[in-house]
């Protein structure tokens, strides 16, 4: 089994981050609340509410570097945190958005972080000193739909995103007086801010969570339509690679190395993906243990224990004070896996990453004793 840990610390979850040292954990229970739990004694406890946003908080990201935290939210507004004493005190950011902000994520240098939009724009936002504020210029007009999600790439300049439009793009965001010359490298050296730099129409539904890989080389993002899409050499000649599966829908993936991706989402037990030798790309295994089918009498009983445990956990409510981690039976997660992201040290390479979801759970993972997985690591 490679879940490590399993926290219930509400009754759903829409995402998560870590701090740089990851010893607290920050998420939204589904509402306009970023509660922060940090391990004390072996038991999760919350150190921390955030309160400043009106409804559901839809992103956040813990930066590794600044110890700050950004959030999103669907009342348009967006939070820079900055930890003053015991307190977090919030800056706020002017997005100047008309719909809800729906997805966020710093950039490698932390100097800049893209928040994706229900108004079909990306704002790419920066700190002004001389105003002591954070400020956004909008990449407008190149979306035909909500924006799902974004992922930066290591340059700190080229930006991905995915939207419910079907399709996938990279932005050039080079901004003047923030970034430097030397930081615009490949395709983006002689962009402006905005600048398209690809679109890749591979998706005839909706487009979600968009990743580089950790050279920068490759691109991965999910359909609705229950296929990953796999880009090399991103540029103006792409290689790209179409893989359908007959599972749920993913929401999002992860690069673990250059080979290997982890995939999540509706059938709540991460899907592993590699790639051989000669590039291919294949559907390798479920990480966590599944449930045999059964079928006959068997069949009816399980329904009646699934509804069972529905409404058990209905009649009691749970706790957010004090969490203590249960053990893993089964599969883990029991409903959407809507966030994954990686548990690397700043300077650590690590096999390890978290996953949370629509129940409520926050679940480490391990790939260090898998031998089936190795080869691709």
């Amino acid at each position: 089994m490679a879940a490590l840990a399993v926290n219930q610390f509400a009754q759903c979850i829409t995402c998560h981050a870590w701090s740089p040292d990851l010893s607290m954990v920050a998420f939204c229970p589904n509402n306009n609340e970023v509660h922060i739990y940090k391990l004390l004694e072996e038991k999760w406890e919350k150190v921390h509410v955030l309160q400043k946003h009106d409804q559901i908080v839809s992103g956040i990201d813990w930066s590794r570097r600044s110890n700050k935290i950004v959030t999103v939210s669907h009342d348009r507004n967006s939070y820079v945190w900055n930890q003053e004493g015991p307190e977090w005190v919030p800056t706020l950011v002017i997005l100047r958005l008309n719909r809800a902000a729906l997805c966020v994520q710093w950039s490698p240098k932390e100097n800049k972080f893209a928040v994706g939009s229900g108004a079909k724009t990306v704002c790419i936002c920066y700190y002004e000193q001389e105003n002591n504020w954070w400020v956004s210029k909008l990449i407008r007009k190149r979306h035909d739909s909500s924006v799902t999600s974004v992922a930066w790439h290591p340059n700190n300049i080229l930006l991905a995103t995915t939207s419910t439009d079907g399709k996938c793009r990279v932005f050039s965001t080079f901004i003047k007086g923030v970034d430097t010359r030397e930081s615009k490298t490949g395709s983006s050296s002689d962009s402006k801010f905005g600048e398209q730099i690809l679109q890749l129409d591979l998706s005839f539904s909706w487009a979600f969570g968009v990743k580089w890989s950790p050279s920068g080389n490759r691109l991965a993002y999910v359909g609705h339509n229950s296929m990953i899409y796999f880009v090399d050499d991103v540029g103006p000649s792409p290689l790209a690679q179409n893989l359908a599966f007959c599972n749920l829908p993913l929401r999002d993936v992860l690069f673990v190395s250059e080979k290997m991706v982890i995939g999540v989402g509706f059938d709540c037990n991460p899907m592993v993906f590699a790639a051989d030798d000669s590039g291919i790309w294949s559907f390798i295994r479920f990480l966590g243990e599944r449930k045999s089918s059964s079928s006959g009498p068997k069949s009816g009983s399980q329904l009646s224990e699934a509804f069972g445990k529905l409404y058990g956990q209905s009649k009691h409510g749970l706790s957010n004070d004090t969490v203590e981690p249960s053990r893993t039976q089964g599969i883990v997660h029991e409903n959407c896996i809507n966030c994954i992201i990686s548990l690397r040290k700043e300077g650590f390479r690590t096999k390890r990453f978290s996953t949370s979801g629509l129940d409520g759970k926050v679940v480490i993972w391990d790939l260090e004793n898998h031998e089936d997985l190795c080869d691709y690591l």
